[in-house]
């Protein structure tokens, strides 16, 4: 095809062109040198804190104003990711934002600033029993109100161990990281390393969920609680790591709950409920003792060994009202522990249905499984099916049967496999209870249990002197073999 430009036209064309191209470079130029930095961004839901807002990232220099003006900044373009590229960001407290991902690389560290003035702590709703803890809420990451915020990537978020003489036993400092009143967060992927107290810890806050997180050191990995006029709703938490020196995951006032997936390793508990919860989902972990981290409270002892497996124990800590019930405990396994399953209610709180199904269990060596109730609403329903616990034994026949009531932890009982007190049905299927010792203890003992069902029960052989099922005020038992 001919071209339809005449030879002249093409000449003055360019001419323009060859006039026009020095003033269009001259003019980007300055336009790229006095922009914002989020406009150069080749993509502004994207924004890289050392390219574009100077993020020096060398574990010296202070971060703080760089990283939270560009979270600030992509809140303004409404939403998306801040990315954190391979160095060490020393920051103090740092402000989440609707809509805002902050997203940690490989070889991003961002590190807790030791200076404890550089943290602030939120405001805590009226009705909350921990608002006059105060400086106890302080955070290296802090979300009040947010909606659809996110932490990603393989970096890790280092609490430093910034520890406060002053604090909560003269030693906890700010928690990794803080959300009061939050929706719909996710936590995915990071390590949380050395937390000067928790390495999470939500209040009044749904739709969280933390998704193959690593948690090493500090006192509880994740905590999080309501209050009996708002309670905490929908929370999942999966594939994770707890290798922590308190409890692993720990809290109160919980509804829809599903913990599953994760590696538990702990020198407290493994999961402690010191509340009313609803709708509870723990399946397919695996807890292990002992503690690879220290008890951070334990002093020079360093004391490593893991408490309970799961210890569920409403009213325990301090008064709470409301109930536990539709609780699912599925294909679990535990190592060395102190007690398998601990269940215990107090004076304002109810217990409903409880299943635990398919758990394995050895080396238990403090505490039999328990179901106790302490105020005058009995437990209404505790089913074991498809157990199997070997306990470290051991134990002597009690000379005094009177039960003391419990306190914060599992403590021995007169029984080495079952202890269960004023209970409305208790079922057990398919349990077998094994000994690495001889114990001269029953294996079950029952009181103030109104329907007992013992269906395929198995334990050793035990001296003729023992009785295996102590029952006291049962009223009707089924036994079969």
């Amino acid at each position: 095809m001919h071209s339809l430009m005449s030879p002249r036209l093409g000449s003055i064309l360019s001419a323009i062109r060859g006039l026009l191209t020095p003033m269009i470079l001259a003019f980007t130029l300055h336009s790229h040198a006095t922009a914002d930095p989020l406009v150069v961004s080749r993509d502004p839901s994207v924004i890289n804190l050392k390219r574009d807002f100077g993020a020096i990232g060398d574990g010296a220099a202070n971060d703080t104003a760089a990283i939270q003006s560009a979270i600030d900044a992509c809140r303004d373009a409404g939403g998306g990711q801040v990315v954190f590229p391979a160095g060490r960001y020393l920051s103090g407290t740092l402000h989440l934002r609707n809509g805002v991902t902050l997203h940690l690389d490989a070889g991003a560290r961002l590190i807790g600033a030791t200076n404890l003035a550089y943290y602030a702590q939120p405001k805590v709703p009226d009705f909350m029993p921990e608002l006059r803890l105060g400086k106890w809420h302080r955070g290296l990451i802090l979300g009040e109100n947010v909606e659809d915020a996110a932490i990603t990537g393989e970096g890790i978020i280092d609490g430093n161990k910034v520890f406060d003489p002053t604090g909560e036993e003269r030693m906890r400092g700010p928690h990794t990281l803080v959300l009061v009143n939050c929706r719909r967060f996710i936590m995915r992927d990071v390590t949380v390393l050395d937390a000067a107290n928790y390495g999470v810890f939500a209040q009044v806050s749904d739709d969280l969920e933390f998704r193959d997180v690593k948690f090493v050191g500090g006192w509880d990995g994740i905590h999080w609680r309501g209050a009996p006029e708002r309670w905490c709703h929908n929370v999942r938490i999966s594939g994770c790591q707890f290798f922590t020196g308190d409890d692993a995951i720990a809290g109160r006032y919980w509804n829809n709950t599903v913990i599953q997936s994760c590696l538990v390793n702990s020198s407290c508990n493994g999961i402690r409920l010191i509340g009313p919860a609803t709708r509870l989902t723990i399946a397919n972990n695996l807890f292990r003792g002992p503690g690879e981290q220290p008890h951070r409270t334990s002093g020079e002892k360093r004391r490593t060994n893991m408490l309970s497996g799961i210890i569920l124990q409403p009213g325990a800590w301090d008064a709470t009202r409301g109930p536990l019930d539709d609780v699912f405990i599925a294909q679990n396994v535990m190592e060395n522990v102190a007690s398998p399953i601990t269940l215990w209610s107090k004076p304002g709180n109810t217990v409903g249905k409880v299943t635990v199904s398919g758990l394995d269990a050895t080396g238990v060596y403090r505490s039999a499984f328990s179901a106790e109730s302490w105020s005058d609403e009995p437990i209404a329903h505790v089913i074991l099916r498809g157990i199997r616990a070997e306990f470290v034994g051991g134990g002597q026949a009690w000379t005094n049967t009177t039960v003391r009531g419990p306190g914060v932890d599992a403590r021995p009982l007169p029984a080495w496999g079952l202890y269960a007190r004023h209970v409305e049905r208790l079922t057990l299927e398919d349990v077998r209870f094994s000994l690495a010792q001889d114990d001269t203890r029953p294996v079950v003992y029952a009181e103030r249990v109104e329907h007992l069902t013992l269906d395929q029960l198995r334990f050793p052989s035990l001296p003729a002197a023992v009785t295996p099922i102590f029952t006291n005020q049962v009223r009707h038992m089924i036994r079969t073999p």
